[in-house]
């Protein structure tokens, strides 16, 4: 292995107590009741970046930040509701109604990705710190001497001035961590162009981003204009007929979404 090329941060938070966490995060009315949800994504963010980054000892690690269409962590069962409400010690009430406002009509195009993080920064600032904070802990106690090294992801960008936005916060971010601690890190910040305005701006772009990777499956989506999860029920039907000689999602279409590529 020459590194990780993905960590899916949102992955991280469907178990136990993380996805109560996750939910009061989410279902937070004001920046006060966020941050104090995200105190404790912090802590198991934390851990988990350690872990990896110990493993990896010194290669590349690619994060990145939270990407969840929000209908995938909203509690919808009684049950799950009152679990937020106890745990976060609000009315049910409140929780059933802000369940109620955050549904989307179509959630993968929704709030999701640097959407999420623009409009609530103090989330992509306690990924941050999650992630610095781990590589700072781990390049003190390194045995090999290696120094972690955080590639930091931020997701479904589409114009210069998102990624400008939030690499401010993650700069500062890293900054803080390392006057707070006495270290120097090792980080990138890059994006992952997924969608087509992305791909036809990635020279702007990549005046700001680092790196770059490639998000084949919502960039075919955007592309074609295709729910991956919908579209089943009539690509067979293409494909009898030759309009498509293969599902874009099993085969990368090379004609349209490949241009995208070329073009970034």
């Amino acid at each position: 292995a020459e590194g990780i090329g993905l960590v899916r941060t949102e992955h991280m938070f469907f178990e136990g107590s993380r996805i109560v966490a996750m939910r009061e995060m989410i279902l937070a009315s004001d920046e006060n009741d966020r941050r104090a949800a995200l105190s404790k994504l912090l802590v198991m963010q934390r851990a988990d970046m350690v872990k990896l980054f110990k493993i990896m000892d010194g290669m590349p690690v690619t994060v990145r930040l939270l990407d969840p269409p929000l209908h995938e962590f909203i509690p919808h069962t009684e049950a799950e509701m009152d679990s937020v409400a106890r745990a976060a010690q609000v009315p049910l009430e409140r929780v059933r109604r802000r369940s109620a406002e955050l549904r989307e009509a179509n959630p993968m195009l929704g709030h999701r990705g640097c959407r999420l993080a623009v409009t609530y920064p103090e989330i992509c600032e306690m990924q941050a710190r999650a992630i610095f904070e781990a590589a700072a802990e781990v390049g003190r106690s390194s045995s090999s001497g290696k120094a972690p090294v955080a590639e930091v992801m931020v997701p479904l960008v589409a114009t210069l001035k998102e990624i400008e936005v939030l690499k401010k916060v993650i700069d500062s971010t890293a900054k803080a961590v390392q006057e707070e601690q006495g270290v120097q890190l090792t980080y990138r910040v890059g994006t992952m162009i997924e969608l087509p305005r992305a791909a036809l701006q990635a020279g702007p772009i990549a005046g700001m981003a680092e790196f770059f990777s490639f998000g084949t499956n919502d960039l075919t989506q955007t592309t074609f204009g295709l729910s991956r999860d919908d579209a089943g029920s009539f690509l067979p039907a293409y494909k009898a007929q030759g309009i498509i000689e293969q599902d874009p999602f099993v085969s990368l279409d090379q004609d349209g979404v490949g241009e995208l590529i070329r073009i970034a």
